[in-house]
């Protein structure tokens, strides 16, 4: 699902690009040039990417138990709905 949610995201933005006329040096399309846009994409993409791994590790080697047991739960539950919803029990 996640590989289709991120499709969708490229796809409204090349359309979007096209609608703004975003061109590259190449193609004589002076009103807004792609290569900022990319550039600001790319560079918060690794920020933030960065900074999610960093701060990741930090609170997983610190509540390193904790998320495991809380992450074991989860699954259970999920489980537990998937479960419910194919009996037919439950109806979200």
């Amino acid at each position: 699902m996640l590989a289709v949610a991120t499709s969708i995201d490229a796809l409204a933005v090349g359309i979007t690009f096209a609608v703004l006329r975003m061109g590259t040096a190449f193609t004589g399309l002076s009103e807004m040039n792609i290569w900022v846009s990319i550039l600001t994409i790319g560079c918060t993409t690794f920020l933030l990417s960065y900074l999610g791994v960093n701060l990741g590790h930090k609170v997983g080697s610190r509540f390193r138990a904790k998320a495991e047991i809380a992450g074991g739960i989860i699954l259970i539950l999920i489980g537990l709905k998937i479960l419910l919803e194919g009996l037919g029990i439950l109806k979200l």
